[in-house]
């Protein structure tokens, strides 16, 4: 009797539904995608979990993918609007009722990819995700992006000395020469533009212009090429969060993400100018790197240090300076320290990563037990970087702090973590969308590196490649 009487009370709830109210089912928030030369994302935001199906045709490439208990809207309409003309996965979009309450979604592809298809559960700003990383089938070969980008750039230079000089001397008269006096130096011609520079817009860093690196197949390094390897010292630069990670965002909107990308991307010219330096950037663009990914970027490149660069918030807006971090094998220097590092730590969680992966990086933490040498020589160029940026802005400490930080954990190479200053700090957040600080900044990381490496030469490698 009482099951009877609860049933009849919950067909009476349905009826007060109203039509619309059953035969919609989840409603589309927002439809994002990220593009880059890593790997494609697209990311399909509902207040509902969503139930989707995809598979891969050719002859063309596509990706085609079906969405149960769906309704087309506009929000998937606009979706097609957002394929960028640079996508080097996706050509184009489109999406249609392919069923009654189901969605079909389909990726004109520019190659063959590897999908990777996973839901999120809700988490920060974000409710329901449905995701799809689009993998290349062919995997870069990283040392060899290195070699070629290094090359590339000495000859764009060198191309450019060529054109300044040329132009230079045809501004010299017929039969004239050049009015230089016995025994003075000539003047260095002026260095061409930093690809990638960047400038502020509105509230935010304007990146659309910074350039990627094309992907390169992976094929064994020649005799020669394994040589000139062996010869650079290669620099991870790590800019935080990305994508679907903003970061921590500051009074007016100057999102970490992007104040971060831009610094790192300032510091890699700045480095690549040095000869024999090779950076490898973990992200050239807006899109989400998960933590165990940034370790084994710099791993695949055998790196001899990793900087991740960092602008975080505090539960305090007064909170402010710069810190420097190294890995802790034991408890936290601080209960700040433990606190940004849980919230470093939560990064994956609200840029996105499979469960797959997620347990890949649960696994690889058990195993990867960071030496006390690595932690040694990570103290040493932190102090030498933090003395430096010391004579920039006040430091939120004066010596280098340590905690479980978990792009920090990578067994053999020296590995640091800059937090540039609060975001979260009004003052901070207005120096950080300075480009003098920025490149005082940056002036400050590039010596506090050069200082390290003269004190501690890397040991010449010979490495099997």
């Amino acid at each position: 009797m009482k099951r009877r009487d609860a049933l009849l009370r919950g067909g009476s709830l349905v009826l007060c539904l109203s039509a619309t109210d059953i035969a919609f089912g989840a409603t589309i928030l927002a439809v994002r995608i990220w593009p880059a030369a890593d790997y494609t994302r697209v990311t399909i935001e509902s207040d509902q979990p969503l139930v989707a199906r995809n598979f891969v045709a050719d002859s063309p490439y596509r990706l085609v993918v079906d969405i149960d208990n769906l309704e087309l809207s506009p929000a998937l309409r606009d979706m097609v609007g957002k394929v960028r003309p640079d996508d080097p996965f996706i050509a184009g979009a489109r999406v249609g009722q392919n069923q009654p309450r189901v969605v079909r979604l389909v990726l004109d592809l520019k190659q063959a990819v590897a999908p990777q298809q996973f839901m999120l559960a809700p988490v920060a700003a974000y409710q329901h995700r449905l995701v799809f990383d689009l993998y290349p089938l062919k995997a870069q070969d990283p040392l060899l992006a290195l070699l070629r980008g290094k090359e590339q750039a000495e000859q764009a230079a060198a191309q450019s000395v060529q054109d300044a000089l040329g132009e230079f001397i045809g501004r010299i008269p017929y039969g004239a020469s050049a009015p230089v006096a016995p025994g003075t130096a000539v003047a260095a011609l002026p260095a061409p533009p930093a690809s990638g520079a960047t400038h502020l817009a509105g509230g935010g860093i304007d990146t659309s212009s910074m350039e990627t690196q094309a992907p390169f197949a992976a094929r064994p390094l020649t005799p020669e090429e394994k040589r000139r390897v062996d010869r650079l010292l290669v620099i991870a630069i790590d800019p935080g969060h990305g994508g679907e990670d903003p970061g921590a965002i500051g009074p007016t909107g100057l999102r970490e993400k992007d104040v971060v990308l831009a610094i790192a991307m300032q510091l890699r010219d700045r480095l690549n100018a040095k000869p024999g330096v090779r950076v490898l950037l973990t992200r050239d663009s807006d899109f989400f790197v998960p933590l165990g990914e940034r370790v084994k970027k710099a791993e695949r490149v055998q790196a001899d240090l990793f900087v991740s660069i960092h602008a975080d918030a505090f539960f305090t807006p007064e909170a402010r300076g710069a810190s420097v971090f190294a890995l802790s094998q034991g408890g936290a220097s601080s209960a700040a320290a433990r606190w940004m590092a849980n919230r470093e730590n939560a990064s994956d969680a609200v840029g996105g990563v499979s469960v797959k992966v997620k347990d890949a990086q649960v696994m690889r933490a058990m195993l990867d037990m960071s030496t006390t040498a690595q932690i040694k020589d990570s103290m040493r160029v932190g102090g030498e970087v933090l003395s430096r940026m010391g004579k920039v802005g006040k430091l939120h400490r004066g010596q280098v702090e340590q905690a479980s930080f978990a792009v920090l954990k990578a067994p053999a190479i020296p590995s640091i973590l800059v937090e540039t200053a609060f975001i979260s700090n009004p003052q901070e957040e207005d120096k950080l969308r300075d480009p003098d600080y920025r490149h005082q900044l940056v002036e400050a990381l590039f010596t506090g590196i050069d200082r390290y490496f003269a004190k501690n030469p890397p040991i010449a490698r010979h490495r099997d490649l």
